[in-house]
């Protein structure tokens, strides 16, 4: 039987979660802490998530009997990442409760759509053009000039699915793999100060929290490092949070969104990408805020009153990758007494993968800054003041 969203699911309740990822296993992990039980379901009998939940299903999404086992004994359904059949999310929605619904997943999972609803909205976003072969490129380019990024519309993360066009001739390669009516979008250069990110909460009733803006620092495309709160003006923190909740509200959100921005040099904000789940910029709330982005995902699709986003502590997270492991447990007893470790439980190391985060807390981001550096874990030195590493994050 389908709950109503207004019954509030108390701990006690069964959380169902698509997806075994570290992002399931975070969201496990305050899940239990709050006292309910839960339930996944993922192929991978060795997930991360796998670790810790109540029960998990091993199966196939598309296995619809693994799927009337989550019906039956879940209370809410939710999932953890958007590369997932729409059409499984669309019938979950239609036989048990999963109040993210199947909508929000169908915009921000398609890069062209997300950028059409968002202008329809009156949303700054960077101008694109809709590709679909050599002519449409041709003219996108003209449109929209050199450098510029085609991106496949669905699928791709961490810069894979992403081309940098600096020349209509590498336009043309870009293109060969593609079929004719295949769609692409192409995305005009923007020559960034910062990117910012803001993970916003929307409540089944409405409630609206963000927690602080946050800077972000990427190394071949991949996130490598948090700043909490971003180094930008207080009037730039103030609006990222109201281009948040505006995005959030335009969605119709349930649950938590991540919203990525472009900082200009005139310090105007362009809404980069959207992910609709918790995201790898917002891991430093687990440490470093008063409520982390898995309870309060938590919160939004139970139905319980959102907590306080507020940052306890400046916060510097930075990734640890496959090959950043072994110098990590050389340097552990170099950690500061403040720097919290998270480990995915991940069973394979590979160059470029998450295997975890550790989480720097200070009175300083600087200082902090100053320590990651010092640790020569990660290799190249991130810049202590400034306007971030530079680098090109399409």
């Amino acid at each position: 039987m389908k709950r109503k969203s207004e019954q509030p699911i108390l701990p006690g309740g069964t959380i169902g979660i698509l997806g075994g990822g570290q992002l399931g296993r975070m969201l496990a992990l305050e899940g239990k802490r709050m006292g309910y039980r839960i339930m996944i379901l993922d192929p991978s009998p060795d997930c991360p998530a796998g670790e810790v939940a109540d029960h998990h299903i091993v199966a196939d999404y598309q296995d619809d009997l693994a799927a009337k086992q989550l019906i039956q004994m879940a209370d809410v359904t939710t999932y953890e990442f958007e590369n997932i059949d729409l059409g499984i999310v669309e019938e979950l929605e239609r036989r048990s409760y999963l109040p993210q619904g199947h909508q929000l997943l169908a915009v921000t999972r398609h890069r062209l759509q997300e950028k059409k609803v968002l202008k329809q909205g009156n949303i700054p976003v960077a101008p694109y053009a809709e590709v679909r072969n050599l002519d449409d490129l041709r003219t996108g380019l003209k449109q929209l000039g050199t450098p510029a990024v085609l991106k496949t519309v669905t699928g791709g993360y961490d810069g894979k699915g992403q081309w940098l066009i600096r020349t209509p001739e590498q336009g043309k390669e870009a293109l060969q793999d593609v079929q004719e009516g295949q769609v692409r979008i192409l995305e005009g250069y923007i020559p960034f100060v910062k990117e910012i990110s803001v993970v916003v909460a929307r409540s089944v009733q409405g409630d609206i929290r963000c927690f602080t803006p946050v800077e972000n620092i990427h190394r071949n495309h991949i996130l490598h490092m948090t700043i909490a709160p971003a180094r930008v003006e207080p009037g730039v923190l103030e609006e990222a949070q109201e281009l948040a909740k505006q995005v959030a509200k335009r969605l119709q959100v349930v649950g938590l969104l991540a919203v990525e921005m472009f900082l200009l040099k005139d310090q105007r904000l362009l809404v980069n990408e959207l992910a609709p789940r918790p995201h790898n910029s917002g891991h430093f709330t687990y440490d470093a805020c008063t409520v982390s982005q898995f309870e309060q995902h938590l919160r939004c699709i139970c139905g319980l009153p959102l907590g306080s986003p507020r940052l306890l502590s400046p916060a510097v997270m930075v990734n640890i990758l496959g090959e950043h492991v072994s110098p990590l447990m050389k340097h552990l007893p170099d950690l500061p007494g403040e720097a919290k470790l998270h480990l995915y439980g991940k069973k394979e190391r590979k160059k470029g993968r998450k295997m975890g985060h550790v989480t720097f807390l200070g009175d300083s981001v600087d200082m902090m800054i100053n320590e990651v550096n010092n640790l020569g874990i990660w290799g190249q030195e991130v810049k202590q003041k400034g306007q971030g590493d530079g680098v090109f994050s399409p």
